[in-house]
């Protein structure tokens, strides 16, 4: 992502400043996203999904994460996908600060990536920015992620079908400013009293959604491998940042009543 160093030297000396303080565990990664965590929510559960459509695809599939960052998203599929890789614009982020880049992911902005792949998510997308065309080139499958307070390309296009794809399914989870906001009203906002947090909190929705598009010629692998991946999900196998979102309201399967929508948060909806 471009940021200037200079807003990233910031950033990061308010971010050792909130460590200092000892926050809960888990915390940072949703305060402070670009260096503990990643732009949206996600569980155990959501890796599982991503693989497993990618495996539909082929036995052996191949996965890029385009603008990866420092690969937090990355690094848990490659527990599945150990082929997985990624690629980031920006190589300041690693060398302001003296970050390893781990080999699998390479320096480059999308536009020069030329390999095909079975399988490409998109987790993040500058508002503003729009490389839609250039994923299309490259892959069979696109999942994406999109934050439906603003977060997406020029114009607030995220969808894929005008470059040849079709949904074929989608599910909604908090994205990382829900998440924040309900941490900040809970823990860092101390002029609030307890009934207005409890106000704020019936108030909460999710506003981050997970698209996976795909090429008609693997459509039905697709849905059939989503399908079967979700009839044995297990959301009791979690990682431990997993407790952040159960304790900020946004659980496995809950309704929110803010939103109009009887969908559950994580609930699989084909198309």
């Amino acid at each position: 992502m471009p940021f200037a160093i200079r807003e990233l030297q910031s950033a990061y000396k308010a971010y050792q400043q909130f460590l200092a303080r000892g926050p809960p565990a888990q915390h940072a990664r949703y305060i402070f996203p670009f260096f503990a965590g990643s732009y949206f929510a996600y569980r155990r559960i959501d890796v599982g999904r991503v693989t497993e459509i990618a495996r539909s695809i082929s036995n052996n599939p191949s996965y890029v994460d385009i603008g990866c960052g420092y690969g937090d998203f990355l690094v848990k599929v490659r527990q599945l996908l150990p082929d997985a890789t990624g690629i980031e614009r920006d190589g300041g982020i690693f060398y302001a600060f003296q970050v390893q880049k781990p080999d699998y992911i390479s320096l480059m902005p999308i536009e020069g990536f030329s390999l095909s792949v079975d399988a490409a998510f998109v987790g993040w997308m500058e508002p503003g920015q729009d490389f839609r065309r250039f994923v299309a080139k490259c892959a069979k499958c696109v999942i994406t992620t999109f934050d439906a307070g603003g977060q997406c390309g020029i114009n607030g296009g995220c969808e894929y079908e005008e470059f040849g794809y079709q949904r074929v399914a989608w599910w909604r989870t908090p994205s990382w400013i829900d998440v924040n906001a309900e941490l900040m009203n809970r823990y860092y906002t101390p002029s609030l009293d307890a009934e207005k947090k409890e106000d704020l909190a019936r108030l909460r929705t999710a506003h981050n959604f997970w698209y996976v598009y795909v090429r008609p010629n693997v459509a039905d692998r697709v849905r059939s491998g989503l399908k079967a991946q979700l009839e044995k999900e297990e959301p009791v196998d979690r990682f431990n940042f997993e407790s952040v979102l159960d304790e900020c309201g946004f659980h496995y399967g809950e309704k929110l009543p803010a939103l109009a929508s009887n969908q559950k948060l994580w609930e699989v909806m084909f198309d």
